[in-house]
């Protein structure tokens, strides 16, 4: 099995599309990252010196097991595993370090060289290990199944290479598959243009010059006025450039679909769901059951925001609008930390000590400054590190649902760190549950310390829009990437097929309360899942469905729940989804499950809706 060589996520967080600008000072002392635990500096000679380990071992690695690997009593096959292994966390650290270096200013030339050029050395020094995947599922399935039945050491990482077998049907010859690693610095080459570019994008609003974070954070403005001019900006900067995100999204795409078509996917869907190690029909169970609920859900909710903001009709600028009632007060960084680690510490004290060094020791970046990447992520660096957290943090209540979220991915990412680099890494189905988790204790203390019936209704209409951001949102995202692959399939598409694929859900999902704008057509462009990570987006509403199951199953039968939880947690990659969910009594194969996680939403619509009168 190969290391990955840039083991780096997609940005991450509550709400996808509305991040911000501004002044960290006004917040408080906000955190930055100390890289050090990595490597003391980009020319650190530690970093030379495990570059250089890289290259001789994985020729060492090759000239020691290349054409042998079927072979392999179970004690051999073991060492083996073990300096797999062992490559994978060199190559992950030095990507770790040069990756972050990049996200924290990505206009700075020097940093994209360096990580441009150690991705391209990994790249290189990792081609001849290809054939580790390739000549182990050649193995016959006896000789598989006995190999792993030997060895109690070797047997821990079977759950790894049983999701390696998955991929045994879709495997193409070494050759082509030598070929195609060493191609793939080019489709991260687009990548960092879209990066590159959307960094890049200058706003003029009211006679100031604004980055996408501060343009996309204007349409959360309590000022209507301000949040149009913002919208009206970002289509128009978004449509002077429509061509070159389109001409990304081309390439992606048709990369894509010609690596399916050699190894004979069902679909485009079908890599994801097999990486995530989830059956297409939960999937599609999913889709389905959120789709369906669109008008219990957003149909509802917006119906009530357009009465609560006095409007005939919401325009796209009014989705994530502050509410009339709401206290647009800042939330100062001290505040943010206590809110989310008294919620934390309520749970379980465990949980509140795992997160606490995240605070103290530089593992959070929280300042938004000229540069730094959009978004908020956990990256998890490697398991005898720790994990980093990156936000831009503008002290909004949605910031501190960010830190909640972002925070639960990193004690995650901690509890899991013990199974090892080949087993920590959790499914993508699974790994927004400890951070969708951290959210939910955050709201539901906050909700419970509610002093009045109108505070309650602003964290309950709060949390509803998150939650359709998370759910509805990312499921109507999901659509438009399968309409925009299948697309691509029957030729190219030019900028403006892909504005009508994107208008095509966006009417179902937000409902009858909007009107469209002009030039909405385009903010498909700036969302980075889309390029970074194809379909990436249902793991979301995957993990809000799964987490409001298990706080449901949290209320009903709390006794033991908290050593459950963390039992879950420290499996990692180690047991599919139904091994993990069955101690707590919930299937996600069964429709019904879906049903649950939605009824929660609705629940809480329901409430506000009674508030009405």
């Amino acid at each position: 099995m190969l290391p990955t060589p840039l083991p780096f996520p997609v940005y991450d967080g509550p709400v996808y599309d509305a991040n911000a600008s501004g002044s960290a000072g006004e917040f408080g002392d906000l955190p930055e990252w100390d890289l050090s635990d990595l490597y003391p500096a980009p020319d650190a000679p530690e970093l030379k010196r495990d570059l250089d380990w890289l290259e001789a071992e994985c020729a060492s690695f090759a000239a020691d097991y290349e054409g042998k690997l079927g072979d392999l009593d179970a004690s051999a096959m073991l060492t083996c595993v073990q300096r797999n292994e062992k490559i994978s966390a060199v190559s992950g650290r030095i990507m770790s370090f040069v990756g972050l270096r990049y996200y924290q200013l990505t206009t700075d030339a020097e940093r994209a060289k360096q990580m441009a050029d150690l991705q391209e050395k990994i790249t290189l020094y990792t081609t001849p290990l290809v054939f580790f995947t390739l000549e182990f599922n050649r193995i016959g399935d006896d000789a598989y199944q006995a190999l792993f039945a030997k060895n109690a050491d070797l047997a821990r990482y079977k759950p790894v290479f049983d999701r390696l077998r998955a991929m045994k049907p879709y495997q193409l010859s070494d050759e082509l598959e030598k070929f195609l690693h060493d191609l793939g610095v080019v489709g991260d080459a687009w990548e960092r243009l879209f990066d590159e570019t959307i960094a890049g994008l200058t706003f003029e609003v009211d006679g100031e010059e604004l980055n996408i974070e501060g343009t996309l954070n204007l349409l959360t403005d309590s000022d209507r006025a301000r949040r149009e001019a913002g919208a009206v900006e970002l289509a128009r900067v978004l449509g002077e450039n429509v061509k070159t995100f389109a001409r990304v999204h081309n390439t992606q795409a048709k990369e894509k679909e010609i690596l399916d078509r050699w190894r004979g996917m069902p679909s485009a869907q079908a890599g994801r769901h097999l990486s995530n190690d989830v059956e297409p029909e939960v999937v599609e169970a999913l889709r389905n059951a959120v789709v369906a609920a669109y008008p219990r859900l957003s149909h509802r909710y917006y119906e009530l925001k357009r009465k609560w903001l006095g409007l005939d009709v919401l325009q796209v600028w009014d989705r994530n609008a502050p509410l009339p009632m709401t206290d647009d007060r800042t939330v100062g960084w001290d505040e943010a930390r206590k809110t989310v680690m008294d919620a934390y510490g309520a749970f379980d004290p465990r949980m509140a000590d795992l997160a606490e060094p995240f605070f103290d020791k530089g593992w959070i970046d929280a300042g938004v400054k000229p540069g730094k990447a959009p978004g908020a992520f956990a990256h998890p660096t490697v398991t005898d590190v720790h994990p980093y957290v990156m936000l831009n943090y503008l002290g909004k209540p949605r910031d501190v649902m960010t830190l909640a979220h972002e925070l639960g991915h990193g004690v995650h990412q901690v509890l899991a760190a013990g199974q090892g680099e080949m087993l920590s890494s959790t499914p993508l189905t699974l790994a927004e549950t400890a951070s969708v988790f951290g959210e939910m204790l955050t709201f539901r203390k906050m909700l419970d310390a509610a002093p009045d019936a109108a505070t309650r209704k602003v964290l309950l209409a709060g949390k509803v829009e998150d939650m359709i951001n998370t759910v509805v949102r990312q499921i109507a995202f999901y659509d438009f990437e399968c309409k925009l692959h299948e697309a691509r399939r029957g030729g190219e598409l030019t900028p403006e097929d892909i504005n009508a694929l994107w208008m095509s859900v966006q009417a179902e999902s937000l409902g009858p309360a909007f009107e469209f704008m002009d030039g909405y057509e385009t903010f498909w462009a700036y969302i980075p899942h889309f390029v970074h990570s194809p379909f990436y987006v249902y793991a979301y509403a995957f993990g809000d469905g799964l987490v409001n199951a298990l706080y449901a199953v949290y209320q009903e039968s709390p006794d033991g729940f908290e050593d459950k939880y963390f039992d879950m947690l420290k499996a990692g990659g180690s047991k599919h989804h139904s091994e993990l969910l069955a101690p707590f009594g919930l299937d996600a194969s069964d429709p019904r499950f879906w049903d649950k996680g939605l009824s929660m939403i609705e629940g809480f619509i329901d409430e506000l809706e009674a508030m009405e009168g």
